[in-house]
């Protein structure tokens, strides 16, 4: 069940990348990115359910071998993670093709979303949904290579990916090797994904608003922002996998820091 909930939070997050290519696609980039709020409820709520469940695995693991126990339970959940990313990555298509005409929908509708919801949900309009749904295909990567691929924001975001997919577990690991100090532990996931929400403001965020408007303002183009979101979605996806191998630092740091606080 827990890994259900991550699967959906990860397709959901991974689909943000192309929010920017509906709203772009029919100019509507600001409407494009309130409908996604709805999906964004979606994660959020999810997101609140799993946790106490997470946190519980921690409390009914076995004395004599939680830790051991405990991480083999954090990596399946983290291997949910990098599923529900590549999910997330292959509804591309199908994402983008829906996404973009509930958008102009919601324009119709005049942001009502209660409306488009009711609209969208009939009979008829499921009908012209299924028609939109594409089947993932290699073609869909045409004109993007390698070149294109910014190392450095590349790199960024795996990092900042892989930090927060382990953030809230190594801190739940971490009251295993601290017992005594496991409320300091889990609140200090914080110190985790606060670095994670830095870098994210500091280096991707406005590189890919810029692309987007520059498509909208007719200063760029569509398949270059195609290229940056279709990058930052594998470089996620490589985030999930690196963030494996930070489960266990990540628990040490985070107990560190709790030592030195108390």
């Amino acid at each position: 069940m827990i890994a259900l909930f991550i699967l959906i939070i990860h397709a959901i997050e991974t689909l943000a990348y192309a929010v920017r290519l509906s709203g772009a696609r029919v100019r509507l980039l600001a409407s494009a990115l309130s409908l996604f709020n709805v999906m964004v409820m979606v994660s959020r709520l999810a997101n609140m359910m799993q946790q106490p469940f997470t946190g519980s695995l921690v409390d009914t693991a076995p004395v004599d071998t939680a830790l051991t126990h405990v991480e083999y339970q954090f990596r399946m959940i983290i291997g949910a993670a990098s599923f529900g990313t590549l999910v997330g990555i292959l509804l591309i298509p199908t994402f983008v093709a829906i996404f973009s005409r509930a958008i102009v929908h919601l324009a119709d509708e005049r942001g009502s979303i209660p409306a488009l919801l009711k609209k969208g949900f009939t009979l008829e309009y499921v009908r012209r949904g299924v028609k939109h749904i594409h089947k993932p295909r290699f073609t869909y990567l045409k004109g993007i290579s390698l070149r294109d691929i910014p190392i450095k924001l590349f790199v960024i975001n795996i990092i900042i990916t892989a930090i927060y997919t382990i953030g809230v577990l190594s801190a739940l690991y971490a009251t295993l090797l601290v017992p005594e100090l496991k409320t300091t532990a889990v609140m200090a996931s914080g110190l985790i994904n606060g670095i994670a929400t830095i870098l994210l403001i500091l280096f991707i965020d406005p590189k890919i608003s810029i692309l987007a408007d520059d498509v909208i303002n007719k200063r760029g183009s569509y398949i270059d922002l195609k290229k940056a979101s279709v990058m930052m979605m594998f470089s996620r996806f490589l985030g999930t996998i690196v963030a494996q191998l930070l489960l266990i630092p990540g628990a040490h740091y985070v107990a560190w820091f709790a030592k030195l606080i108390a």
